[in-house]
């Protein structure tokens, strides 16, 4: 294979992994826990927080606040999840390259 050719596919590589980056990047991610439902996009920025004020009382801010958490960090691993199947074919094994 020539330098010319070898140029020519690195160059669509990239290409194709900046393609798949950039769709992870604006889907919506839900991370789930009770009552509490967290959405982030895939650049792990969170978009919107929800909670179901009818299954809460003031005496549990302190769960709510943990539910907040479980949910932020399930949307986290669905994106890291996500990354990783569809970038682990341009890294080949490399870990934490996204």
């Amino acid at each position: 294979m020539n330098m010319q050719a070898m140029l020519k596919q690195a160059q669509k590589l990239q290409k194709d992994m900046m393609n798949e980056k950039a769709k992870i990047d604006e889907t919506i991610f839900t991370g789930k826990s009770s009552f509490v439902t967290i959405e982030m996009n895939g650049k792990k920025e969170v978009v919107s927080v929800k909670i179901d004020a009818e299954s809460i009382e003031k005496d549990d801010i302190e769960m709510l606040q943990d539910m907040i958490l479980v949910a932020t960090n399930d949307a986290v691993k669905q994106i890291d999840t996500e990354t990783e199947k569809k970038m682990g074919r341009f890294t080949q094994g490399m870990p934490g390259l996204f």
